[in-house]
């Protein structure tokens, strides 16, 4: 299993197994933020500099940048944000596009090693991509469908994922430098995409050795309470082989679920990220321990004066 490495002009992210899980914060993306959307096409990036802010102080390690608005200068539109970005945080950028032109702009504005977003498997937008990929140096995630679109069978999924490795290969980029998304589906629409993520995941870390990545939040869409369905779906899924998402590290359950999930696949030494972000839990505990204690010592003075007495 590679290690993928991605950088800001000061800061290293390394993505890979028996890691921490990488977050990409998501929130960078005017798709359904209509205010964030005319904000953007007028010049206005207020609101990308405070959900920029706050999702790093969250435990952001990437943030990913979309700047896909209708009818506006998306390449303009994504350069400015790539820039003020990184001149407001010190992490790595996603630069997230299907709009080939908006991609190497924020290639070009980017400073360290950018991971770009993303890369389909069929064969015209590999050839068009890929030699990108080649000329900066950059990272990037392959989503596993192509001309015939996506398949719910995994065994389909997976053979584009090991298409876009291979032919990334044959560009000369390595497989390192390559994160592949299984695509995750709305649960309430397909009752086995859960299942098709997991057996994905694990042929991409045992086969491929690849790192991962996926929009965390499209498995929910359409259901209630989201953000647990969300987190319980993150812990699943790093157990699987997951190294990476796209997703809102703000939401308390889903930035627990994995900081949980990195406790129990031995990726948090000794707990400490744990008990640093829980220090009430901690301080709760050495109460109710002290609490105890008390009662105890209450208990074998009451036995030993009985003692006595009797």
């Amino acid at each position: 299993m590679v290690d993928t490495i991605i950088s800001s002009k000061t800061k290293e992210v390394v993505i890979g197994a028996g890691r921490p899980f990488v977050i990409i914060g998501e929130r960078i993306n005017p798709t359904g933020r209509k205010v964030l959307a005319r904000e953007m096409a007028a010049g206005n990036f207020e609101r990308v500099k405070k959900d920029a802010l706050a999702q790093v102080e969250a435990g952001a390690h990437l943030l990913d940048v979309n700047a896909g608005i209708p009818l506006a200068d998306e390449p303009a539109i994504m350069a400015q944000a790539i820039q003020l970005v990184q001149s407001i945080t010190d992490v790595p950028v996603s630069i997230d596009s299907s709009v080939v032109a908006a991609l190497e702009r924020g290639l070009e504005a980017a400073q360290g090693k950018p991971l770009l977003n993303s890369i389909t498997g069929e064969d015209e937008r590999l050839e068009l991509l890929l030699p990108l990929v080649k000329k900066y140096g950059c990272a990037f995630i392959g989503i596993s469908n192509d001309e015939s679109g996506i398949s719910e069978d995994p065994d389909v999924r997976f053979a584009v994922a090991k298409k876009i490795v291979e032919r990334a290969e044959d560009h000369g980029i390595p497989r390192s430098d390559v994160l592949i998304d299984p695509l995750v589906m709305p649960i309430g629409a397909m009752a086995s995409a859960g299942r098709s993520v997991f057996k994905i995941l694990n042929r991409c870390r045992d086969e491929l050795g690849v790192n991962t990545c996926c929009g965390a939040s499209n498995v929910s869409f359409g259901l209630p309470n989201r953000k647990v369905l969300n987190g319980t779906f993150l812990a699943m899924a790093i157990a699987n082989g997951l190294t990476s998402a796209i997703t809102n590290p703000i939401e308390p359950e889903i930035k627990q679920a994995i900081q949980a999930s990195d406790v129990f696949m031995g990726n948090d030494e000794n707990c400490l990220t744990w008990i640093s972000a829980n220090p009430s839990a901690k301080k709760g505990s050495a109460e109710g321990g002290e609490r105890r204690g008390r009662r105890e010592r209450r208990g074998r003075r009451s036995r030993r004066e009985a003692a006595e007495q009797g």
